[in-house]
């Protein structure tokens, strides 16, 4: 059997593992990406991590039939070059894909993570069985992916499927991270979600069991604690999180009106808001989309977690095999 190293590089930590050709993955490893020390630091730990993935899965190089690596921020996805990426600051114009091929000798795909990770969820996770697929990624920020019969959309310029910098409010929209107002993740990423609910309690004239945590220094306010507090019956957190679900149907609505997949996943940490915020998100998706793509898309949560882009760093790793090999 065929195996791959998928590798998942993020501002904190770099995460690799060893997949084989059925999308299991090895035991994984992790090793702090350091990005201050510099990109040649990077490019070493990227190596190292590789390596220590091979080992942990008592395999040699020899063994490994391509290796796929995922990496965050703005890219150049043909040329294989991270460009300017704000959580790998001071890094800049970094030659990934032709180093590690280099180091290794072995094929190597190069990828955005937010793809890495929908084109994981569409191999071997929630999405196996369907043949296109989109994954909104809800964490700090909200980032995306597209696939499309074993493809993913990638753009003419290595910008295809950034669904959080989609476009849901125009005059007066919130300003997003990205210095753009009205972007989706600045309605519904985990930090807008903490974000909105300081303002409404700053403005509330109800009680909230939340009122305490925001004046707490010790125990700053958090996405889960609001959405814990939404099934306590808290109203200010319910009003909070039907929002959100509100913000992420139109996100997922305007995305199916384009591509038109057979599912949307949603994954990432806010999933852990649990069955009643997936189900929030399907009944506005049914108030506001077109009837047939309402009731034929399906609507789920991602199931690998923080696997997902390792293992799909593997998977494009495999598929640029299977394409070299026609």
């Amino acid at each position: 059997m065929l195996r791959y190293v998928g590798l998942d590089v993020g501002g904190t930590t770099m995460k690799a593992a060893v997949v084989d050709d059925t999308g299991h993955p090895a035991t994984a490893v992790s090793i702090p990406t350091e990005p201050h020390l510099g990109q040649e630091r990077g490019l070493e730990t990227m190596c190292e991590t590789i390596r220590r993935a091979v080992a942990a899965a008592n395999l040699t190089m020899g063994d490994i039939a391509a290796i796929g690596v995922a990496t965050p921020g703005t890219m150049d996805i043909a040329a294989g070059l991270i460009l300017d990426p704000p959580n790998l600051k001071p890094w800049r114009d970094v030659p990934v894909r032709d180093h590690i091929e280099k180091v290794f000798g072995l094929p190597t795909a190069f990828q955005n993570d937010a793809n890495a990770a929908a084109f994981g969820e569409y191999w071997v996770g929630a999405g196996r069985a369907v043949p296109s697929m989109v994954l909104f990624t809800l964490g700090t920020g909200v980032g995306g992916g597209i696939i499309i019969d074993d493809h993913v959309l990638e753009g003419r310029h290595s910008h295809g499927g950034e669904l959080g910098h989609t476009r849901i409010a125009w005059k007066g929209g919130r300003l997003c991270g990205c210095g753009q107002l009205g972007c989706l993740e600045a309605y519904a990423s985990a930090t807008s979600v903490v974000q909105r609910t300081e303002e409404a309690l700053a403005s509330a004239k109800t009680p909230s069991i939340l009122s305490e945590a925001r004046t707490t220094p010790n125990t700053p306010l958090t996405a889960r604690m609001i959405f814990d507090a939404a099934k306590a019956g808290d109203a200010l957190a319910q009003e909070i999180v039907r929002d959100t679900a509100y913000f992420l149907a139109v996100g997922a609505t305007n995305v199916m009106h384009t591509i038109d997949p057979d599912m949307v996943v949603f994954g990432g940490g806010m999933i852990a808001a649990g069955d009643e915020f997936l189900q929030q998100i399907r009944d506005f998706v049914k108030e506001i989309a077109f009837p047939v793509p309402a009731e034929r898309t399906e609507i789920r949560y991602a199931q690998l977690g923080s696997d997902a882009g390792f293992i799909g760093a593997a998977a494009c790793g495999r598929q640029l095999l299977k394409s070299a090999n026609k």
